[in-house]
This record gives C-alpha cells, sequence and structure tokens, in this order.
C-alpha cells in the first residue's frame, strides 16, 4: 500500500496521507469508543443518583448533562488527534456557549431554579401552596416549571424562576393547620356561658386537635357586642370542614338562644304634621 501509494503521489505526499490517514482513524476510533464508554458512564450516574433517591426529573437531566459534557470532550479531543488545532476550537465553543446563554438567560434562569427546587424540595407533589404569588396544589414539578392546581380547577404554569424569586408558603409540610373564626355576641350574654359553649363544640369534635389545645378568648369590646376569636388546630385534611361544621355548630346554639347575636338599636322618630292630599288626575 505504501509503494504503490509512493509511485502514485510521490514520496512526500505519500507519507502525509498515510500519516493523516492514522491520524483520522485513531480520532474516529477515538470518537465512537468514548461516545460508547460516555454512555455507559452517565448510565451508572443515573443508576447511582437513583440508588441516592434522587428525584428522577433531576437524575434524567445530571446523566444528559453528564453524558453531553463528556461527548464534547471527545470531540475536542478526537479533532487534535485529527491534526486540528484545540486552542481556536475551544475558544470557539466557549463563544458559541456565551452567546448561547445570553440568548437563552430566561430559560436558564428557569432551569437553574427547577435543579434547586428539586433538590432542596420546599413543597412536593400534592402539597397545597402559594409559589410565585399563585395559591393551589401542586401537580407536577418540572425543571423548567411548576403546575399548580387552583381551588376551581384552573391550571396554572409557574416559571421556577419566579417561584424561586418570591416567598414560598406551605400549607401541607408540618401535617397541621390551626384555624381561627371570629364573630361577635351580645353584651348582655353570660360571657362565661358562652366561652363554655364555644369549648363543649371543641370537646365534641374529634378532628380538633387536643395539642395544642384549642381555646376561645375575647379579641375586642366594641360598642354594640364582645368580639370572641376562636382558634383550633386540626389535619390539613379536615380543616376546611372542621371550620364550615364549627360554624353550623354556633349558628344551631344561636338558634336554641344559648348564644346571642348582637342587634344594632333601632331609632325610630315619630314627626307629628298635616298630611298633604294627593292631587287628583284631572
Amino acid at each position: 500500500m505504501h509503494d504503490f501509494l509512493e509511485r502514485l503521489l510521490g514520496h512526500d505526499l505519500a507519507e502525509a496521507v498515510i500519516t493523516n490517514g492514522l491520524h483520522l482513524l485513531e480520532a474516529l476510533m477515538i470518537l465512537l469508543l468514548g461516545i460508547w464508554l460516555a454512555a455507559r458512564l452517565a448510565n451508572v450516574t443515573q443508576r447511582a443518583l437513583q440508588r441516592a433517591r434522587v428525584d428522577t426529573t433531576l437524575s434524567g437531566f445530571l446523566r444528559n448533562l453528564f453524558y453531553g459534557v463528556l461527548v464534547a470532550v471527545l470531540i475536542v479531543m478526537a479533532l487534535t488527534q485529527a491534526g486540528i488545532p484545540s486552542a481556536p476550537l475551544v475558544a470557539a465553543l466557549g463563544t458559541a456557549g456565551l452567546a448561547v446563554g445570553l440568548a437563552l438567560q430566561g430559560s436558564l434562569s428557569n432551569l437553574a431554579w427547577g435543579v434547586l427546587l428539586v433538590v432542596f424540595q420546599p413543597f412536593r407533589v400534592g402539597d397545597y401552596v402559594t409559589a410565585g404569588g399563585i395559591e393551589g396544589t401542586v401537580e407536577t414539578i418540572n425543571l423548567m416549571h411548576t403546575l399548580l392546581i387552583l381551588p376551581d380547577n384552573r391550571e396554572a404554569i409557574v416559571p421556577n424562576a419566579k417561584i424561586g424569586g418570591d416567598a414560598i408558603l406551605n400549607f401541607n409540610r408540618r401535617g397541621t393547620r390551626r384555624f381561627e373564626l371570629k364573630f361577635g355576641v351580645s353584651h348582655r350574654d353570660d360571657i362565661d356561658k358562652v366561652m363554655a359553649a364555644i369549648t363543649q363544640l371543641f370537646e365534641a369534635d374529634a378532628r380538633i386537635l387536643k395539642d395544642p389545645t384549642p381555646g376561645v378568648s375575647i379579641d375586642s369590646l366594641a360598642g354594640e357586642k364582645v368580639n370572641l376569636v376562636l382558634r383550633g388546630w386540626t389535619r390539613v385534611s379536615d380543616n376546611s370542614a372542621v371550620q364550615a361544621q364549627l360554624l353550623r355548630a354556633i349558628k344551631q346554639r344561636i338558634d336554641a338562644q344559648e348564644i346571642g347575636i348582637p342587634t344594632p338599636p333601632l331609632d325610630i322618630r315619630l314627626v307629628q304634621g298635616v298630611i298633604p292630599p294627593v292631587a287628583k288626575p284631572d
């Protein structure tokens, strides 16, 4: 083969063709074997992350990121082996990466916050939260956005950067929630009797937790009424139902005249005078 190329192309050109051909073959072998090995290493990394109970979305993203970095390094190595200078190539890749980063600044911000949300888990799927100024139940958490289901069953797709840049309120993380109800009673009522009646309502509902202790206290004194505040703790799933049932039970006590609702004073004025006659139509 060498003799044939030397007779066909001359000694110097034949040597160059053979040398460059070998370099190209080596570069191709590096690229092919490297891609195969990179895929295996990326899969091993993903399985290790899954065994460490890292979120599936995050482990898949890190696997693809690791694989992409390895392939980029392999391409640089292969081109260098083929005789192409690596310095201009690395500079070109850096410039291209900077341009792409500037163009996708908002998307990269969402991606970065998505990774942080998955890693630190300020909320999980199924939690009722206020995130990005929107209140709802978490349906899905992606690397770019979070899907919330609003109480009226509307969907809200909130960018992760908006969530990360605002306060996050998680109503489910602690497992319990406190309710607070306020209403007024008449000054004529025996306040101790009223508070005892409400305490009986607390004790009658097993969904109201005994620790912390629920209670009723005087919130303020108004001109026509005494304002009471009721506070108690329930499991998150029972909170709304307990408040509705407690208000209904209080209304039943009011109907039974165990609790009085203040009514504003009625001012009636009697005006004496002559009623003018009504003009009859012609």
